[in-house]
């Protein structure tokens, strides 16, 4: 039987744990809903990238002498790991806290390619960080666990964590709204796709914007060319330029998401200093990691318009419906790039959405043979 998200919460509050925060994972969606349904703002944050997460649980504990959470998922351990060994390890400033990790793409688990190698190498990273780690799944005694991981993290005054199998926790259907109702992702980029012309190269970020526009693809009878980013979250734009910059003679759509142009937010001052002026970067806004369980970001509170003016980009739009969108290209294709537009989407897919059924180095071969051609 899968373990209530509320019973590993009143286990970490008993053992002195009073903030949270982290990315959100798929494996520990129930417990990220609980906490977003049962704790304050000054309780519980969700940051934009785990590293940031770890320098959170840091500040909080240097003005509380308390004990923070981190969750996250596996493959957010590459963002974490220079504030755990350079912050937070023993040797350096010796700061307490418990990181929650999701195990995806475990050895012998079915998983997509992009989890898979992560997944056989997390429990070394940790034994390589020398963090000790104890492994969760249905069947543990939860309260037992966290008993020893805290008792674990006192005495050694340093990072412990724990190991989430897939299906150790139960689901737990915290409040969820959409933001902005009226335009669902894949219409929006169905018109994206009736509006760009053969030329045009895309590059779409992690979860089910890739999913989406691979299917759309399908539908529309036209072979693979499209850059997936099946992994690599928040890392899309900067693709998107690497590629902007070697092709300058083609137009690059980046197909973003608000919580990737979050985690990695540097990237819009370089695009706006280098300038390039055949790149759109659209940000499919719908305020939420929805592809992990549709935990809130920041982007509803944000003015994306005026980042992109403190950036350098040469243009921005918003669009909230297929009308806007066809205004908002118009204007795009006659004004200097480069191009930041918040296209503004409801939360939610199709049921029936699928996945890439190319594999990533397949996705790569026909995206750089359609890139490379006409040059």
């Amino acid at each position: 039987m899968a373990i209530q998200p509320r019973d590993l919460y009143n286990a970490l509050r008993t053992g002195g744990v009073r903030f949270f925060t982290g990315v959100p994972d798929s494996l520990l969606a129930g417990f990220c809903s609980y906490l977003g349904a049962n704790c304050g703002i000054h309780e519980h944050v969700i940051a934009p990238n785990e590293g940031s997460a770890v320098g959170l649980a840091a500040g909080y504990h240097l003005t509380t002498g308390n004990t923070a959470a981190v969750y996250l998922q596996n493959s957010g351990l590459g963002n974490a790991i220079n504030p755990l060994v350079s912050l937070t390890d023993p040797a350096v400033y010796s700061v307490p806290l418990l990181l929650i990790i999701g195990w995806r793409g475990e050895p012998g688990q079915p998983d997509e390619p992009q989890h898979r190698v992560q997944g056989g190498i997390t429990l070394s990273q940790l034994d390589l960080l020398q963090i000790p780690h104890e492994i969760i799944d249905s069947e543990s005694d939860i309260k037992a666990v966290v008993r020893r991981s805290l008792e674990r993290l006192h005495a050694r005054k340093a990072p412990v964590a724990m190991v989430v199998r897939a299906g150790a926790f139960g689901r737990y259907e915290g409040p969820t709204a959409n933001r902005w109702p009226a335009l669902s992702r894949e219409s929006a980029l169905r018109r994206l796709l009736r509006l760009s012309t053969e030329r045009d190269l895309f590059i779409a970020t992690t979860g089910k914007t890739s999913r989406e526009l691979f299917e759309l693809r399908v539908a529309r009878e036209e072979t693979q060319r499209d850059f997936l980013t099946v992994g690599s979250m928040g890392h899309a734009s900067a693709i998107a330029l690497g590629a902007a910059l070697g092709n300058p003679m083609r137009r690059v759509l980046c197909l973003d998401g608000d919580g990737a142009m979050l985690m990695h937010m540097g990237m819009l001052p370089t695009i706006g200093v280098a300038h390039p002026s055949n790149l759109v970067h659209a940000v499919l806004n719908n305020a939420a990691h929805e592809s992990v369980g549709g935990h809130p970001t920041v982007a509803g509170e944000m003015d994306i318009e005026a980042l992109a003016s403190a950036s350098g980009y040469g243009v921005f739009r918003r669009s909230e419906n297929e009308n806007e969108i066809d205004e908002a290209w118009q204007y795009i294709e006659t004004h200097t790039g480069p191009a930041l537009w918040e296209v503004r989407v409801a939360l939610g897919s199709r049921p029936d959405l699928g996945r890439p059924t190319t594999t990533p180095l397949e996705n790569k071969t026909a995206f750089m043979e359609f890139a490379q051609e006409h040059r």
